[in-house]
């Protein structure tokens, strides 16, 4: 047992950071070292309820205390100490969405999620209104959709926000939004690092004839950078997360976060010219940029850095939802012949088949579309998989497509940044689950773009790990220290990531596949319009 390391835990001297991602709630302890001490996590899935996706709030609840459960556990196991005290906490989560409140706290309606796209009315209106795009998953979009709608929840609304900021404002009391996360509510002035007023004066008048009895900047959650102190655990928080009640009160917390947020910062990219892609449920790519962007696109949002600098953010609904889904089928024959697969080894092996396809693999085309998708604009999914009597139908090629499909929307958005704009790219960092086989999902990535591709060795832990390392930066910077020096000269200085660069072969075979993309997205519109949703067997 590490002495130093428990003596360590009973001081406190740690940072915890918590990240309720759309399959996974996790949570990372680490050091001053920024070394993991413990990790655990909770796996959860949205549902697609009346129209809508969304989380159960209090499947979110038990989700966070089965995930802190568990990771108290390890450590009583590993070092012998039960956690009482922690230096300080973070919490991040999906960003955007729609989580709406009334005076007593109580929920007005099921939390809406980024995954909907059910706001293109409101989306398009706000963005000629400000100039600006809004996209459909932002808070602002749900709620001008729901006012345009209507509903009768919205008189009564007192607080809207994220799924981070609900955790912090239930751990702390407070309603707070780190600027990155909140970034995906409203769009923010660059100069003041808050909200942009003169959008919310022009909002405003958009509603005036509703005459509801809030002001909007009033329901917003307060905005702060990162650094700032955005509260502490009280009572009712600390008995939350804990209720053995072994965990002390009075814990600070760090402004919460986006997952966007926390991928930039657990791949070091918060300074300019620097960027990242993240995998998961979703795909996004963003850039930090030296300059505004031309004009409003679509397919680009902007965001900000943790510290409020503005981002170039393509971002893609799906990505590996299908790819789940049929190891998930491969799993079923291993049961199916009475055996145990090991599911680790059964991605290991057949992401490594992909190396061994064709280079634009077969012929083959798939769309892992589970729900709608932004860039290509379809308004919902169906996941679909097509073959020609001629392609080369075996498992390589089958596993390849997949995952070059994983990136085939994100790349039709970058070429908009690279094309259009002239955005600079060097290399990409990247970091979420599809990275943890070693090579493969790089050499896919580093095919799809075109760029070189870095994993660090923190790749697997995500998010997190990047709150735990935010959270660390409150209370440890030094005086005047910036968010990206910290990164630079404590938490990377001594870490290196593996690159793959882009094999000639593999970028033309992708380029290839592209082709049958953008030309097949036909028939994924036709099975939109003619595969019935919630299909049922038919009644004898």
């Amino acid at each position: 047992m590490d002495n130093n390391m428990k003596q360590a835990i009973i001081r406190g001297e740690t940072s915890l950071g918590i990240e309720l991602g759309s399959t996974r709630i996790k949570a990372v302890l680490i050091d001053r070292k920024f070394e993991t001490i413990g990790s655990s996590s909770y796996e959860w899935e949205n549902q697609l309820i009346d129209g809508y996706w969304t989380y159960d709030l209090h499947e979110v609840i038990n989700g966070v205390q089965e995930t802190y459960r568990q990771l108290k556990q390890e450590i009583e196991k590993k070092y012998g100490v039960t956690l009482q005290k922690i230096g300080s906490i973070g919490c991040s989560a999906m960003m955007q969405g729609y989580i709406a409140l009334d005076h007593a706290g109580k929920l007005l309606v099921p939390f809406r999620t980024w995954r909907n796209a059910t706001t293109g009315e409101a989306a398009s209106r706000l963005t000629e209104t400000f100039q600006f795009k809004i996209p459909q998953r932002w808070s602002i979009a749900h709620l001008y959709q729901a006012i345009l709608n209507d509903e009768e929840h919205v008189t009564n609304i007192d607080y809207i926000t994220t799924l981070s900021g609900y955790i912090h404002w239930m751990l702390t009391g407070r309603k707070a939004l780190g600027v990155g996360d909140a970034s995906g509510m409203f769009p923010i002035d660059k100069s003041t690092q808050q909200y942009n007023e003169e959008m919310i004066e022009k909002f405003s008048e958009l509603i005036a004839d509703k005459d509801y009895r809030w002001n909007l900047i009033d329901i917003l959650p307060k905005v702060y950078t990162a650094g700032e102190h955005a509260g502490c655990l009280n009572e009712a928080g600390a008995r939350l997360l804990d209720p053995s009640g072994s965990l002390q009160a009075g814990i600070p917390l760090c402004p919460p976060e986006g997952d966007a947020g926390t991928g930039m910062v657990a791949t070091n990219s918060v300074k300019k010219r620097t960027g990242n892609i993240s995998v998961g449920t979703s795909i996004f790519a963003m850039f930090v940029l030296e300059e505004d962007l031309s004009t409003v696109y679509p397919e680009i949002d902007i965001v900000t850095t943790p510290d409020g600098s503005p981002v170039g953010m393509v971002l893609a609904n799906n990505c590996s939802s299908d790819i789940n889904a049929w190891l998930g089928l491969f799993r079923e024959c291993y049961e199916a012949m009475g055996l145990k697969p090991d599911m680790n080894q059964l991605f290991s092996v057949l992401f490594n088949k992909a190396l061994e396809a064709d280079a634009d693999g077969g012929g083959l085309l798939s769309y892992g579309y589970y729900s709608g998708e932004n860039i290509t604009g379809l308004a919902k999914g169906r996941p679909l998989f097509v073959r020609s009597p001629e392609s080369r139908f075996n498992l390589a090629n089958f596993m390849r497509v997949h995952l070059f499909s994983a990136f085939a929307a994100l790349r039709l958005g970058m070429d908009i940044l690279t094309k259009k704009e002239h955005v600079t790219i060097d290399h990409i960092l990247a970091h979420g689950g599809l990275f943890k086989t070693p090579l493969v999902g790089q050499k896919i990535c580093a095919a799809a773009l075109n760029v070189p591709v870095s994993v660090m060795a923190t790749a697997g832990e995500g998010g997190a790990w990047g709150m735990a390392v935010m959270a660390s930066y409150m209370v440890n910077k030094d005086q005047h220290e910036d968010l990206a020096d910290y990164l630079d000269t404590k938490v990377f200085n001594d870490k290196e990531g593996q690159v793959v660069y882009p094999d000639s072969a593999d970028v033309n075979g992708f380029a290839l596949f592209m082709e049958r993309y953008t030309e097949g997205l036909a028939i994924e519109q036709a099975a939109v319009d003619h595969f019935v949703e919630n299909w049922r067997y038919p009644i004898e």
